[in-house]
């Protein structure tokens, strides 16, 4: 599918009612998972227990 395909879709998927806002909120999610997943195809990942490591320490 397309980025056109994606986008069109996306905001098809949206009620009535949506706001631009709401167009836009959709659309960077659909960014930002897309980004994570091409990091995650290039091995640029943490495992879990660095991921909880790295919580905790934002946490204090």
């Amino acid at each position: 599918m397309t980025v056109k395909e994606q986008v069109l879709k996306a905001i098809e998927g949206l009620p009535q009612d949506a706001s631009i806002e709401d167009a836009m909120e959709r659309l960077y999610l659909l960014h930002k998972v897309e980004r994570g997943v091409s990091q995650a195809d290039a091995g640029q990942k943490v495992s879990q227990e660095e991921a909880k490591e790295r919580m905790k320490q934002w946490l204090r």
